[in-house]
């Protein structure tokens, strides 16, 4: 009995009763089929009410909460909540998935809605940010992001009347989005006067941008824009929770129960009050309507339908019921009916028809309902209650029998006996009451003995026993009726059991996992006929096993569909149906069960039936019982790549090279004096790969060692090497034209690079996606698409468009680990995988893959695949040496084909060829029917020219490839043959197999080298140009170390087991061997010369002398503390060095073995024979700078003593320069392999370097260039990274960009320090009056209040201004940035910025015209070259954290003509934009981040789509560019950094620029580049040379092309010349712009008129006419003040100017010829503000100081303080004279606003006074007039500065956000209504009137920028 396998039945769920109403709305529509759609618990359901009929769809795997239906109603797209929530878009008549979204959203998924194409889809997510998310849904691509609102979104919705628009609602708030590119920007809505704010529940949108909201108070709030229009007030009664839209009009539902339909223009039509209809009730509430023609589908927060005629409309059809809100957990089911009674926590009971899915009765009770059961006759249905009592009703008419309280706590189960006498009610206080049946439930016994709440009851079939489960997992047996307990067990071994629902117990063993002790299954029920037990769990999982079940972990079939816990599950009478109920969803499902006879036909019936077990994913391998793995597939499902701790924590192994921005992508290149190159790999990978060997397009073969990929040429024995892979490549696949290759590699972070066998390029590299690695790749039929699993837990699947770097979708693919994946060749969109215990087949949808099990009956572990001749034929070779034949997902039959598994399988045009474990090739006719021939690899049938040996008769094959008329065979071991069509076979390549290999020696003159490994092999290979390995012996033990004798005849090898032998070099046959040690024999060496002595260190810590001719051990090295890592002797053969593990050095004598201890000094004088040492200070620099995580494993010193070797963890091989003194050497360094180098060695003529790898047992041979043998040419090294300290000089300028930290305005806080109360929190004092209580009469007798400021313009009619409209802009941002000026329209017209605002001025008529779409200051600014693109300008601006919101950092590309944004691009930068570049074809845009990373950024600017993202450096880029020729190449340069980058597909790659080729050149800070052609690129410097590179390596210097930084430079296209731009003295032949020819040879320079000492130019662009400079509306004069000035003011009558200086000195200029009249200084801080009296005799002068002085302008220059104000609070703001020149208003910095009289300094605090005074001027930004300027948020930012029009009818304001308001004056409401004018960045610090009012001026304090705007008056 003890089958652990799972049923050959299975379930299908049928039924589903209720719907889900609660929390959640809008979930309920029709059809184009007039089907119903809407959802419960985890299911979609599409109910046909014409034939009663339900489908479901089952995609999802947690509760559905959202449902949005397509525009064209067939497709529907649900939502649904979970850690890690998907939207599943499906089509509603076969309820098949067409596409899943996934990965944006956390929580879940509150709403979608479709556009009005259909082609995109808007979501809101549940997290924090409710993030909102538009999709283009066939493809599963995000188009664009933001965060939502702070509060929760209760709906979206699209403007159905203008394209990209959306509108959202929720809690407090509405919104209105547009989209474009990839920015979704919202606008806020404005209540207004019209309504209050509140929350807005629903949304519909009608034309010309007119929006209907429901909200939270019963009112529909009608939207115009963004503003309130109208309310129609009391619309419903209460909330309003759904609103739809169709072609009649409107229709809304509320909480009051009631339904109103509104036509078209929201004029009421009919009311539908649902609750006084005969099926309607107290309390109902609408949460969804839907309305088409003349039907209304009405959904309730209480799980019903109802379905309305509209003529018809008292009598709505009630078409769906189910529980209301409240825990479900009663059910039972009828003993000899097809019913099922449910009670619930909402106190109903419900009895349902199972034959007519309805509800047949209901009645409700006075108590929550927590279990049911109906007695044997079916007559009594017992309830128990929550609390604590039960009730019994006649099923035939619901009345009750009895009701009984005899307990307080909750009933949890009861039961009735099988021969109806007694019922057992199970409670929460422990125990159970039996009561008799006929003395009318009469209490008769008590069960006591359990110490938990009773969870389960069975009686046995005599009724004579009870068993009950509790809490606490006890099973306790009780005689019946009398409640005793039963101890002994013997009496209850016959015992039978009427019903079996218990959780503990032997039978029921299985239902629990293996190792679990969790109680997460809360019911089972037995089926005795079908012996078949089915549970429902906390997960919402049913699953079907075997009964009984004895051993734990038993398989089962699973269904998905319940989305939290199944609270109960029962078999009905008969066993034909399952009844399910959930907890949470309240919902009951009805299954039907299908048993083993029928489930054969019923595969054959209907295909969407053939997934029978509801869509569930793996259930769990369906058979356990699987036949014996074979050792070689358990050993490779066992292999795990997670890489030792320092391959990859250290970020791209770049630690130990300082915090150098090297990652290991970055080609390796570079020149120098020294170089090798890469020349042969030895080896194969094939021990855990399969199919990785093809022939290309010529013929060469390709293949994978290591972290290198290999092309082959047999002909002329050679090699070539893709090294772009930075650890082990896993799997290998080729294009079908051939010419392309992709290969997976391993790593935390694994990358997929497809790469060109020609050129060795990367045409595209895939990453971001595998986690631990990449295992197996398939290229589609038509090359497009690219497919590939990982190594994580789930083995996720990726489909690629490769060329273009997309991910087109992605799915878990299964627990088990996959060994294969082929792509339909028929159909792209499908696909195929197999591996451990599974064949999935696989179609795609949208983002996501829908896969289904192939159905197999015995679950084989598949090992390969192939698709057959049609697009349904698959053959799969399994492990047991069977093929398998599918077709679809069933099999048809199996062939035996190999003895041990089928590795590998190749379709040919008429048929197949198999590999297997036997060694043995078989080619098969094309539908398996006959073998047409076999080739068994032998060693008898190698051709006679064959390289090499074979190690063993039939190697197990694990790749098969054809082509060239020739089969290639890759081997187990390592090997790769060629086999032709008529039987030779030749042997290619061979390497050591699986193991570590660390022994290597060269021969002493030969060109030969001999290895040893762990794979219990010695081999001897050959060197010279015929590369193949000579001898191989198999060896009792694996092996260390070896050596060769100096006359090159014999040859040493140390073993694994402390034993070393001594073999013959030519036969390899033993000519001595000892085994004196226990530990690893670690090296062996011979002495030098005759080789008399031969030295053996062992593991155990000593170093044994043995005397190779007596062949006696001499003597013995003793001393060391730990095992012993190298030996050298020296050149005399009488001294030994040694290393050992704990980095411990010593010398010993030879032959006794005494240690010697040796001062350094004299160490070094010493003549070693060899240097294999790591340890000494002759070589203390090659230890990198990191040295406890990697290893320097072996070293090697060449016989010329000039270059030493070096080989490490982290798979390096090193070039220094000998002798290594001094720490962190420069070095060059190699990459091949991709684990530890376990030992490098070179050849006797030092032409070769040797390095064998450990894990990937590659053994590679570098070929050596010494220095003057060659010119310079390329090499795959890249040097070390110890920067050179100095950057090149230092300059003010760059140091200042570099740190300046930009502000934001949205966060920006107050310019000066504040203190105090904000004025509009500040309490009005009463006047006096009012504290009098003196109660004036209305009409006043007292004089007429003054006017509160003097007007100028008396004559004229006042005019109010009502806008303003920006007219010129004085500035030109070049502190900071830097090539942001160009010429538009042939050099008409010139582009810049300043602040926010873009700029574009036309030279002719001098006239600005603006671009003022940011929202915060502008940072770079380029323009697109490409004709296509005529005038497009792409800006990016500063910004804060890149989290997609409105305040997040962005690019605007616009039309500067028109001035139209054409897109907008969120960014992740977070900080800023710093540069922008547009491509050669103008559909790339490149920017870089001021964020700490500085990322580097390309995106598709018209799609708004990011292509490809990197890291740039570690410190500030300033500039990045692309070739003016080029989509893909472009050039970043920075502090200390030049990089040259290429996009390959959707990744970046980048060299660093290389400058070893130069004496004495070293890496400066980069400041600007330019381009010539053939590949040239020139980058400016900050120490004003001019670097020319040639691709990535610098070739020349064009030294101190200016005397300053080089800060710009531009490259024309049209005649190549060159424009630099730099900070310099102008002097005779230098300027600040230079032009110079193509090469940068000759040149010509300009000088720039500013005034200033030191010209520097930030920018320059060369036009086609003649360079020269206009400036406009021209600035007049300048004079160079010699201190930073503060405050000025003109005197009245415009003859003199007063200027106020930081170090509180102020001057009086005549402003004719700008002449000081007189200066003085009586403080010692800044002057705020400086004031003429309007009768020109006064001076006033306020400070810092908190004082202002007066001075009398009539005694003279000469400035005596006549007086002061004392007593200011704080420091002073602004200062404005009285229209008498008599008194002086003083604002100050706490907020304060106090008047003085003049010249006296007497504060004047009497209020009825100061309301009298008329005023000249009003500069201040307190007092009661203009309480209303200050905004609600200026809690962090403060109002800065003011000015009332000459009219005194307006006041303008500036604020710390940068912008400009205009009110009314005065203003004395708090939170006045303002227009608004941005443009400014932060910190605005003064604004005034020019006379006349035709113009306000604003000045910026960040930006440096004065803003002119033209003043819009009303009109008459």
């Amino acid at each position: 009995m003890a089958d652990r396998t799972a049923p050959n039945c299975h379930l299908r769920l049928e039924w589903v009763y209720g719907y889900r109403g609660h929390q959640c709305r809008n979930n309920l529509y029709y059809t184009a089929a007039k089907e119903i759609v809407y959802f419960v618990a985890g299911v979609g359901v599409v109910y046909n009410t014409r034939e009663h009929k339900q489908k479901f769809y089952l995609g999802h795997n947690d509760d559905i909460i959202s449902l949005a239906l397509h525009p064209e109603r067939v497709l529907v797209a649900t939502g649904q909540v979970g850690k890690e929530p998907y939207i599943c878009v499906w089509d509603s008549y076969n309820v098949q998935t067409v596409s899943i979204l996934k990965d944006v959203h956390t929580h879940g998924i509150a709403c979608l809605a479709f556009d009005l194409e259909g082609q995109c889809l808007v979501s809101v997510g549940l997290d924090s940010k409710n993030t909102i998310c538009v999709w283009d849904w066939r493809r599963g691509k995000v188009l664009a992001a933001a965060p939502g609102h702070t509060d929760r979104i209760f709906d979206i919705a699209w403007d159905l009347y203008q394209p990209n628009k959306l509108v959202s609602c929720g809690v407090k708030h509405i919104k209105f989005w547009s989209l474009c590119g990839n920015a979704l920007t919202p606008k806020r809505g404005v209540f207004g006067k019209s309504g209050d704010l509140q929350t807005i529940l629903c949304l519909a949108c009608a034309k010309d941008e007119v929006t209907y909201s429901g909200a939270l108070n019963g009112d529909i709030y009608v939207w115009k824009g963004i503003n309130l229009m109208r309310t129609i007030q009391g619309a419903h009664g209460s909330g309003i929770f759904s609103m739809n839209a169709c072609e009649e009009g409107f229709a809304t539902g509320g909480r009051d129960g009631c339904v109103r339909l509104w036509d078209l223009n929201f004029k009421p039509i009919t009311v539908i009050d649902l609750r006084e209809t005969d099926q309607g009730y107290k309390g109902l509430s609408v949460r969804s309507v839907c309305w088409r023609g003349d039907h209304i589908l009405v959904g309730t927060q209480d799980s019903e339908i109802f379905e309305v005629v509209v003529h018809d409309r008292n009598k709505p059809f009630l078409i769906m019921q189910g529980h209301c809100e409240g825990e479900l957990w009663a059910l039972a089911v009828h003993p000899t009916k097809p019913l099922a009674m449910t009670g619930s926590d909402d106190r109903s009971v419900r009895i349902w028809s199972l034959i007519d899915h309805a509800l047949i009765a209901r009645c409700n009770m006075e108590e929550p309902i927590r279990c049911a059961a109906v007695s044997t006759d079916g007559i009594h249905l017992a309830l128990g209650m929550k609390d604590g009592s039960f009730t019994v009703l006649r099923v035939r008419d619901m009345t009750e029998v009895v009701h009984i309280k005899d307990r307080k706590e909750a009933i949890h189960e009861l039961k009735y006996s099988p021969d109806g006498a007694h019922l057992a009610v199970g409670s929460n206080e422990n125990s159970v009451d039996i009561y008799g049946v006929v003395q009318r439930y009469k209490k008769v016994g008590e069960c006591i003995g359990s110490n938990s709440f009773i969870t389960h009851m069975d009686w046995s079939t005599e009724s004579k026993f009870l068993q009950t489960n509790d809490g606490s997992g006890r099973r306790l047996f009780y005689r019946m009726p009398s409640g005793k307990e039963v101890t002994n067990k013997e009496e209850l071994k016959l015992v039978q059991w009427a019903s079996w629902t218990s959780v503990l117990g032997p039978e029921v063993n299985g239902i629990w996992p293996k190792y679990s002790d969790i109680n997460d299954i809360n019911s089972v029920d037995a089926n005795f006929n079908n012996q078949v037990l089915v549970t429902a769990d906390d997960y919402g999982l049913v699953k079907l096993m075997r009964y009984p079940c004895i051993r734990k972990g038993a398989k089962f079939k699973k269904y998905l569909g319940h989305s939290a816990h199944i609270t109960n599950v029962r078999w009905s009478h008969d066993y034909q149906w399952v009844i399910t109920i959930g907890g949470a969803d309240h919902s009951v499902f009805q299954w039907k069960f299908i048993p083993e006879r029928k489930s054969k036909e019923a595969l054959h019936l209907a295909p969407q039936e053939t997934l029978a077990d509801s869509n569930s994913e793996e259930s769990d391998s369906d058979q356990s019982d699987v036949p014996e793995m074979d050792s070689e597939i358990e050993q490779e499902t066992q292999l795990t790549y997670r890489r030792q701790v320092h391959n990859d924590i250290l970020p791209q192994r770049a630690v130990q090279r300082k915090a150098s921005s090297h990652s290991d992508e970055e080609e390796r290149a570079s020149t120098g004096e020294w170089s090798d190159s890469l020349l042969l790999i030895f080896r194969y990978r094939a021990y855990d790969c399969r199919s990785n060997l093809f022939y290309t397009q010529t013929g060469e073969i390709v293949y994978h060692v290591a972290a290198v990929g290999v092309v082959y040429n047999r002909q002329q024995n050679t090699q070539r090497f893709y090294m772009g892979h930075d650890d082990d490549i896993l799997c290998l696949a080729i294009h079908p034209l051939k010419d392309y290759v992709a290969t997976g590699q391993v790593g935390r972070d694994s990358s997929v690079h497809i790469w060109d066998t020609e050129t060795l390029k990367p045409m595209s590299v895939l990453k971001g996606f595998h986690q631990l690695g990449v295992c197996s790749l398939d290229f589609s039929a038509d090359g497009k698409r690219l497919a590939s699993v990982g190594l994580d837990d789930n083995h996720t699947i990726v489909l690629w468009d490769w060329r273009k770097g997309e991910k087109l979708s992605a799915m878990r693919g299964s627990k088990d680990k996959i060994f294969v994946v082929k792509i339909n060749p028929y159909l792209p969109d499908k696909l195929i995988t197999a591996g451990v215990k599974h064949m999935k087949f696989w179609h795609k949808a949208g983002g996501g893959l829908i896969g289904r099990k192939g159905n197999m009956g015995k679950t084989e572990t598949m090992m390969c695949a192939v698709y057959g001749w049609s697009e349904e034929m698959v053959f799969s070779g399994t492990c047991t040496g069977d093929i398998c034949i599918w077709r679809d997902i069933f099999l048809m039959k199996t062939v035996k084909a190999h003895d041990g598994p089928v590795f590998s399988m190749h379709a040919l045009e008429k048929g197949f060829v198999t590999g297997g474990k036997d060694g043995i090739v078989a080619l098969w006719d094309d539908t398996f029917e006959r073998c047409l021939k076999t080739y068994a690899i032998k060693r008898a049938v190698l051709a006679p020219g064959s390289k090499g040996l074979l190690l063993e008769d039939n190697p197990s094959i694990r790749a098969i490839s054809l082509g060239h008329g020739h089969i290639l065979v890759g081997t187990k071991n390592g090997e790769i043959l060629e086999v032709d069509k008529s039987g030779p076979i030749t042997l290619l390549v061979q390497g050591h197999m699986e193991g570590e290999v660390w022994g290597l020696a060269t021969h002493p003159h030969l060109p030969l080298c001999a290895t040893v490994s762990n794979d219990k092999t010695l081999r001897i290979w050959d060197l010279s140009p015929s590369h193949c390995m000579l001898a191989v012996r198999k060896l009792r033990k694996g092996g260390r170390c070896c050596c060769f004798s100096p006359d090159g005849k014999a040859l040493a090898v140390g073993l694994n087991d402390g034993s070393f032998l001594i073999v013959n070099a030519d036969t390899l046959e033993d000519l001595v061997s000892f085994h004196h040690r226990k530990d690893i024999i670690s090296d062996i060496r011979f002495s030098p010369g005759a080789g008399k002595y031969l030295a053996v260190a062992s593991g155990d810590s000593f170093v044994d002398i043995y005397n190779v001719m007596s062949s006696k051990r001499v003597g013995v090295c003793k001393g060391c503390l730990n095992y012993i890592t190298h030996l050298d002797w020296d050149k005399r053969g009488k001294l030994l060095q040694v290393n050992t593990a704990a980095k411990e050095q010593f010398f010993f004598e030879a032959p006794r073995g005494k240690r010697q201890t040796i001062p350094v000094t004299e160490v070094e004088k010493i003549d070693w024979c060899t240097w294999t040492c790591v340890l000494g200070s002759s070589v203390e620099g090659i230890w990198p700078v990191i040295s406890e995580v990697t290893e320097v494993t072996s070293a090697c010193l060449s016989h010329d003593k000039r270059v030493l070797a070096t080989g490490d963890d982290l798979g390096y091989v090193k070039l220094f320069r000998s002798p290594v003194k001094g720490r962190h050497a420069k070095f060059k360094h190699y990459v091949a392999h991709s684990t530890h180098v376990t030992n490098v060695r070179w050849t006797h003529d030092d032409g070769f370097l040797m390095s064998v790898g450990g894990g990937d047992t590659c053994l590679m041979i570098w070929a050596h260039e010494p220095e003057g043998l060659r010119d310079i040419k390329l090499c795959d090294s890249e040097e070390s990274d110890i920067e050179s300290e100095d950057d090149g000089g230092y300059d003010s300028d760059v140091t200042r960009e570099n740190e300046i930290n930009y502000t934001i305005k949205a966060l920006s806080t107050n310019m000066r320090p504040m203190t105090g109360v904000k004025p509009h929190l500040q309490l009005k004092e009463p006047s006096i009056d009012e504290r009098q209580g003196v109660v004036r009469p209305p009409v006043s007798r007292a004089l007429p209040h003054p006017e509160k400021l003097q007007t100028n313009n008396v004559g004229k009619k006042k005019r109010p201004i009502e806008d303003l409209v920006l007219e010129l802009v004085f500035g030109y941002r070049g502190n900071d940035c830097r090539n942001n000026v160009h010429y538009l329209n042939e050099g008409a017209d010139v582009i810049y910025h300043t602040a926010s605002v873009g700029i574009v001025l036309n030279l002719t008529t001098s006239c600005q015209s603006f671009y003022i779409e940011h929202s915060d200051d502008i940072l770079c600014l380029t323009i697109n070259q490409h004709p296509k693109f005529p005038n497009v300008v792409a800006t990016g601006q500063v910004g804060d954290t890149g989290d997609m919101s409105a305040t997040s950092p962005s690019i605007h590309v616009w039309d500067a003509m028109s001035k139209q944004t054409l897109s907008v691009l969120r960014c992740f930068h977070a900080g800023g934009v710093c540069s922008v570049s547009f491509s050669a074809t103008g559909r790339l845009l490149l920017s870089v981040g001021l964020d700490p990373e500085h990322t580097i950024t390309i995106w598709k600017w018209q799609e708004g789509a990011k292509v490809a993202s990197r890291i740039g450096h570690t410190q500030r880029i300033f500039v990045a560019e692309f070739r003016p020729d080029s989509d893909t190449h472009f050039v970043s340069v920075g502090i200390k950094h030049v990089r040259f980058w290429t996009l390959a597909g959707r990744a970046l790659l980048s060299k660093k620029g290389v400058l070893s080729s130069l004496e004495d050149a070293r890496m400066q800070t980069m400041l600007s580049v330019a381009f010539g052609a053939n590949n040239l690129t020139f980058t400016g410097t900050i120490s004003g040379d001019v670097c020319v590179w040639k691709e990535h390596i610098l070739v020349r210097i064009v030294a101190k092309a200016h005397t300053g930084p080089v800060f710009t430079m531009y490259t024309t296209l049209r005649d190549g010349l060159i424009v630099t731009g730099g900070k310099e003295r102008p002097s005779k032949e230098g300027g600040a712009l230079k032009l110079w020819d193509q090469e940068l040879k000759r040149c010509r320079a300009f000088r720039l008129e500013t005034g200033q000492i030191i010209d520097c130019v930030r920018s320059v662009v060369k036009s086609s006419w003649e360079p020269g400079m206009t400036a406009l509306s021209k600035m007049l004069n300048k004079v160079n003040l010699g201190h930073p000035a503060h405050t000025i003011n003109y005197s009245p009558e415009g003859d003199m100017v007063a200027i106020g200086m930081k170090n509180g000195e102020f001057i009086i200029l005549m402003v004719t010829s700008l002449k000081i009249w007189g200066k003085k200084r009586d403080r010692r801080s800044p002057i705020q503000d400086i004031r003429f009296s309007p009768n020109s005799r006064y001076l006033a002068v306020g400070s810092t100081e908190c004082a202002v002085d007066f001075y009398d302008l009539t005694l003279g220059p000469q400035l005596n303080r006549i007086n002061c104000c004392r007593d200011i609070p704080s420091f002073v703001m602004q200062m404005d004279f009285s229209a008498d020149s008599s008194h002086i208003q003083i604002s100050t910095g706490a907020y304060k606003r106090l008047v003085y009289e003049v010249p006296s300094g007497r504060q004047i605090t009497e209020q009825t006074q100061i309301d009298r005074i008329t005023w000249a001027s009003w500069t201040s930004v307190l007092g009661d007039e203009v309480v209303g300027i200050w905004s609600r948020n200026a809690d962090k930012a403060d109002v800065t500065c003011a000015c009332v029009s000459h009219s005194g009818l307006n006041i303008v304001t500036g604020d710390d956000f940068g912008m400009v308001k205009l009110f009314d004056f005065p203003c004395p409401e708090k939170f006045a209504k303002h227009k608004r004018f941005l443009g400014h960045s932060a910190h605005l610090t003064n604004v005034r009137f020019t006379n006349g009012d035709h113009f306000v001026v604003s000045a910026g304090g960040d930006d440096r920028s004065l803003f002119v705007w033209r003043c819009v008056h009303t009109p008459h």
